[in-house]
């Protein structure tokens, strides 16, 4: 399905005060480590789906560019973020910055770039990249936050997938064998955007119900990234949200995610080639374009929205996700979804109309 049938399905606002709810006006930031678009896919992908193409436009950062090559590369999750995104808000323009993936370095200065980019200002930034806390040091959890910390005083909502793994938030090539929270989405000053499934018209958690095995494609194991960070406390938004204590450690720790919705089923094109893909780097830029609307309806940046959401969350602004697991099937434990907040899915499922009527 094209990312606009989910942005129905969550309710976004098309409307207000007269005005169509498009993006005009609003500019989306996308963070990618390698990968790039062709505009002659993107014209193809907005053709078909009765789109207008928006603009979009690649920012080169330490030296690393837009550079497609073929449809199983970091293509996939370049055209994906900005097939979502421009699906639901057209007339937004999406700034695609390209730093290297070497590391904290390339992922930081192209963070710091959309962060401030006095000529683009974005109102928004969408990151669908990141890794286990433990392969960040200190210094770099520390340069990380400054960053959001500096998008939150501008009023930009930074906007993070949780991870495609569940609880071992590595791939079955790549996995250690413990239990690890994404990063940057664990920072407590950004949006964690975990993920559901559709299962009888109700969302459950993101779990494809495959174990790890290196030897099959794609090496199993999808599933909703979340969990209890080892690294940042229970922030204060959390404080009431009954949050459980790390099933690894035991210890209380900032909750991941914060919210969720569909992370399968989303039609793409890339590299001439079209197909569904998802995962929760789906949700971050379908939640990034959610904001758009919000901030082009209130003619302001809503800005950081996680107390808003936690505060607000029984008056009809989210909708509990109760069923489902992240737990990978025969390799490593996991969160089970329940009433309330819980470490796959977050506080549920936004409903984004219901957000604006009720934002100040």
């Amino acid at each position: 399905m094209a990312a606009t049938e989910f942005a129905a399905r969550y309710n976004f606002p098309t409307e207000f005060d007269g005005t169509t709810l498009d993006g005009t006006g609003q500019t989306i930031a996308i963070i990618e480590l390698g990968g790039g678009f062709g505009s002659s896919d993107l014209q193809a992908f907005f053709r078909e789906i009765g789109v207008p193409t928006p603009k979009v436009s690649a920012i080169s950062v330490d030296h690393a560019g837009n550079h497609p090559t073929t449809a199983d590369s970091a293509d996939g999750e370049v055209m994906l973020d900005i097939e979502v995104a421009g699906a639901v808000v057209p007339k937004a323009n999406i700034a695609v910055y390209f730093a290297p993936n070497n590391g904290d370095k390339g992922f930081i200065d192209a963070i710091s770039a959309a962060v401030h980019d006095a000529q683009r200002k974005p109102s928004v930034i969408s990151i669908s990249w990141g890794g286990p806390e433990v392969s960040t040091d200190q210094q770099g959890i520390n340069a990380y936050h400054e960053l959001f910390a500096a998008a939150g005083a501008m009023g930009v909502t930074v906007c993070i997938a949780s991870g495609d793994h569940g609880t071992a938030d590595e791939d079955s090539a790549h996995w250690d064998g413990k239990i690890h929270v994404d990063h940057p989405a664990g920072d407590d000053l950004v949006l964690g955007c975990g993920g559901t499934q559709i299962d009888g018209g109700q969302d459950a958690v993101w779990n494809d119900g495959t174990p790890f095995d290196v030897n099959m494609p794609g090496g199993g194991g999808w599933a909703s990234g979340g969990g209890i960070s080892e690294v940042f406390a229970v922030p204060p938004y959390q404080a009431n949200a009954k949050l459980p204590v790390s099933i690894d450690s035991e210890k209380p720790g900032r909750g991941v995610p914060d919210i969720a919705m569909s992370a399968t089923n989303y039609f793409t094109r890339v590299d001439n080639s079209e197909g569904a893909s998802g995962g929760t780097s789906a949700v971050a830029p379908l939640m990034a374009a959610l904001v758009a609307r919000l901030n082009q309806a209130k003619k302001k940046n809503v800005g950081f929205l996680n107390p808003f959401l936690y505060a607000n969350a029984g008056k009809g602004v989210m909708h509990d996700v109760t069923s489902g697991t992240n737990a990978i099937k025969n390799t490593i434990k996991g969160y089970s979804a329940g009433s309330g907040w819980d470490a796959c899915t977050g506080l549920g499922t936004p409903d984004g109309t219901a957000i604006l009527n009720h934002l100040p």
